[in-house]
C-alpha cells in the first residue's frame, strides 16, 4: 500500500477539547467569508497550517493546487509568524499561502461550485485565470472530471485541499478519486491537507450498488462514512477503487487535536447552499429531497434545512423559493411550498428518513413524487440503490428500513477501520 502519513504517537493519543455532544459557542459565523471576523482559540489545527510538515516535500517543485474556497488558512496561525498588534481572525487562500511563501505553484484545479465557490450546484464550471494571482483555473466539473495528461505535463506534485462534509453524495470526494487516478497513472505525487469531517461523528446510510455508481457515489460506502478525507483517500488507495488497481504516490498531512467525535465549525461555507452548520449536520437527511418533485430550500435562507411542495398543502410551514447566490433558478420558484422547517432540530447523529416519508405519505400532486434524470430516479442515485425507493413507496417504517442496512454498515465498519488516522 503506497502511502505515507506524517503522525506521531502523541498525535495518535491526542483528542480535542471539542467533544461531541458539548455545546460549542464560535466566536464567528460559520457563513462569514473570513475576511472580518473575531480572533477566536482555534482547537484543531488543519493539515493546510502545518507547511512545516509538507513545505519541504515541495519547495523548488512545480506545483497543481487542488482546492476552492474552502482551502484557506487562518492569518494569525504561528507557523506564519505573521500576529499582528491588534489582530483579527482573517482566512485567506492557501493558494495566496504558497505565494507568499514562494513556492511553484503553476495552476490550480477547482471542483463543483468553483475556485472562488459561487457557482450553483449541478452548474458546468468553467476554466480560465484567477484575477487575484493571474494563474490559470482548470475546472474539474462538467465534462472535464478528471484532470488530463496535457494538463498534468511538467508538474512534479499535487496538492488537495477541500473541505468535504461528509456525505457521499457530497462530489468532492469524487474529485478526490479522479485526481488521484491522473496522479497515479502520471507517476505525480499527491498529497492530502487534511481537514475535519463536521459529520465524522457516526456511519449511516445504505451502501452503494455497483449498479448505480455516478459522481454522486462512486465507491461501496454508506451515504455517510465517518472519515476525513485524508482517510478517504487512504481507502481509496487501499480497496484498490482506482482504474485497474493502480495506486497513487499519496501522503496524508494530518490534523490536529482532532477526533472523530469533535464536533467541529466550519469557518468558511463549504458549497453555497450549507450557509451554516445546521444545513451541513442536515444535509446527509435532506440531500433526499433533491430527489421529489418540490423543494430542499434552494432558493432561501435555508437550504437543506426546510423542505416543501406545492403538493403538501395540508402541512403547515410555508416558503416561497425565489432566486438568490445559491440558486439563479431554483425549483417552484415563486410558488408556494408547503412542507416543513428543521431548522431547530436537535444535531443528529444518524440520518433522518421521518422526514421523508412524512413528505411521501402527505403527497397529493399529480406527478409522482419521485423526480426523474436523464431517464433514472434521482433518489436511487443520491441512495446508491433502488431499495430506498421502493421501501418508501411500499409503506415501510423509518425503522424497518434502517434494519436492512445494519449488516452492510458493520462490514464498511470493519473496512473502514483499517484506513482510520484519528480515534
Amino acid at each position: 500500500m503506497k502511502f505515507k502519513i506524517f503522525l506521531s504517537l502523541s498525535l495518535l493519543l491526542c483528542s480535542s477539547n471539542f467533544m461531541f455532544g458539548q455545546e460549542i459557542k464560535p466566536k464567528y459565523n460559520a457563513v462569514d467569508d473570513g475576511q472580518k471576523v473575531e480572533l477566536i482559540s482555534r482547537q484543531i489545527v488543519v493539515g493546510a497550517e502545518q507547511p512545516e510538515l509538507y513545505f519541504p516535500l515541495v519547495e523548488g517543485k512545480k506545483i497543481a493546487v487542488v482546492t476552492n474556497q474552502t482551502g484557506k488558512v487562518s492569518e494569525l496561525t504561528q507557523l506564519k509568524n505573521k500576529y499582528k498588534k491588534n489582530p483579527v481572525n482573517r482566512y485567506e487562500s492557501i493558494v495566496d499561502f504558497f505565494l507568499e511563501n514562494k513556492l511553484n505553484v503553476k495552476k490550480i484545479f477547482s471542483p463543483e461550485h468553483g475556485f472562488r465557490g459561487d457557482a450553483d450546484a449541478g452548474a458546468s464550471v468553467k476554466s480560465g485565470v484567477d484575477d487575484r494571482t493571474g494563474l490559470p483555473v482548470i475546472s474539474l466539473y462538467g465534462k472535464n472530471k478528471k484532470p488530463t495528461a496535457e494538463q498534468l505535463k511538467e508538474l512534479d506534485v499535487i496538492i488537495f485541499d477541500l473541505q468535504d462534509v461528509g456525505a457521499r453524495f457530497y462530489t468532492y470526494i469524487s474529485t478526490l478519486h479522479y485526481v488521484m487516478e491522473a496522479a497515479a497513472e502520471n507517476d505525480i505525487p499527491l498529497i492530502v491537507l487534511d481537514r475535519p469531517n463536521p459529520n465524522g461523528h457516526y456511519v449511516d446510510g445504505p451502501v452503494l450498488r455497483p449498479k448505480f455508481k455516478s459522481f454522486v457515489g462512486m465507491h461501496p460506502v454508506p451515504v455517510v462514512y465517518g472519515m476525513t478525507i485524508g482517510e478517504y483517500a487512504q481507502m481509496i488507495n487501499g480497496e484498490s477503487w482506482l482504474a485497474n488497481g493502480i495506486k497513487c504516490d499519496l501522503t496524508v498531512v494530518p490534523l490536529k487535536n482532532y477526533s472523530h467525535k469533535s464536533k467541529y465549525s466550519l469557518p468558511i461555507k463549504p458549497s453555497p447552499n450549507l450557509p451554516n452548520d445546521r444545513a451541513i449536520n442536515l444535509y446527509p437527511s435532506t440531500c433526499f429531497f433533491e430527489a421529489f418533485n418540490g423543494s430542499e430550500g434552494r432558493g432561501t435562507d435555508k437550504a437543506f434545512q426546510i423542505y416543501g411542495s406545492p403538493y403538501l398543502k395540508n402541512m403547515d410551514y410555508q416558503f416561497v423559493p425565489k432566486p438568490n447566490s445559491g440558486s439563479k433558478s431554483p425549483r417552484f420558484q415563486g410558488q408556494v411550498c408547503y412542507g416543513e422547517d428543521l431548522s431547530n432540530t436537535t444535531y443528529l447523529s444518524e440520518i433522518n428518513l421521518e422526514w421523508l416519508i412524512k413528505a411521501h405519505r402527505n403527497y397529493e400532486g399529480k406527478e409522482p413524487f419521485w423526480i426523474k434524470n436523464s431517464g433514472e430516479f434521482w433518489i436511487d442515485k443520491l441512495a446508491g440503490t433502488d431499495e430506498l425507493r421502493k421501501q418508501i413507496d411500499a409503506g415501510w417504517a423509518a425503522e424497518q428500513i434502517k434494519a436492512t442496512w445494519h449488516e452492510e454498515l458493520e462490514e464498511f465498519k470493519s473496512v473502514r477501520e483499517k484506513y482510520l488516522i484519528y480515534d
